[in-house]
């Protein structure tokens, strides 16, 4: 049963512009995060590799999205990740955390700079404390796109994030990546957890802050 309206064009009329009230089971995301003692389990040629990283992440609240009727909230995030040892990047990322209030649906895009990209999914509620989604190469929905390069020597066949959250100020996530390593025929679990305490509180997305200067100014 096809899930979609017959109305793909028409947009809703009654959208709240305060996205940080309406991001459901991600509002807690919103601000500034930081940690010191991220573990990052990797393949190397001579085998598993574990490093300990610093991490820091902003959550950027963006205005409301709509798909014709579909209506979205969310957090435009960047990721950095440095390592005590090294000056260099260890690991950069950008993208979107969405909800969609409708259906519940939770939607993770992200994109590294070495020629990645993923759209993955899962569902919640206002209020959750535990959050999951997925996405597995070879979907068209909720997948995984990578360079002819990666797909050759690393091959990344399924994403899954669980992010379970401590109260208001801190939350700590579960990433677990199965590749295929060139030249070996058992996957790899390439391994990554952390946990994040808040060093800043969310701001309002861009629409609610003009009209809350409007509202000020009249």
């Amino acid at each position: 049963m096809n899930p979609f309206p017959e109305d793909i064009f028409t947009e809703p009329s009654d959208v709240d512009p305060d996205t940080l009230a309406n991001l459901g089971p991600l509002a807690r995301l919103a601000g500034r995060w930081e940690a010191r003692k991220g573990v990052d389990i990797n393949p190397k040629a001579e085998g598993p590799e574990r490093r300990t990283f610093i991490e820091r992440i902003a959550f950027d609240a963006i205005d409301p999205q709509a798909n014709g009727p579909q209506l979205l909230y969310g957090l435009r995030y960047h990721i950095h990740i440095t390592t005590e040892e090294e000056d260099i990047t260890f690991h950069d990322q950008v993208g979107y955390w969405l909800w969609e209030p409708a259906t519940g649906v939770i939607l993770q895009t992200l994109a590294i700079p070495r020629g990645q990209v993923a759209l993955a999914s899962g569902h919640g509620k206002p209020g959750d404390d535990h959050i999951r989604v997925t996405a597995a190469r070879g979907q068209t929905d909720y997948g995984i796109c990578s360079t002819a390069f990666l797909e050759y020597g690393f091959r990344t066949d399924s994403y899954d994030i669980d992010i379970s959250f401590d109260g208001d100020d801190a939350w700590s996530y579960d990433i677990r990546t199965m590749l295929l390593v060139h030249g070996r025929t058992e996957p790899f679990e390439h391994h990554d957890t952390n946990r994040l305490r808040r060093t800043a509180p969310g701001k309002p997305n861009p629409l609610k802050q003009i009209l809350d200067r409007r509202k000020a100014a009249s």
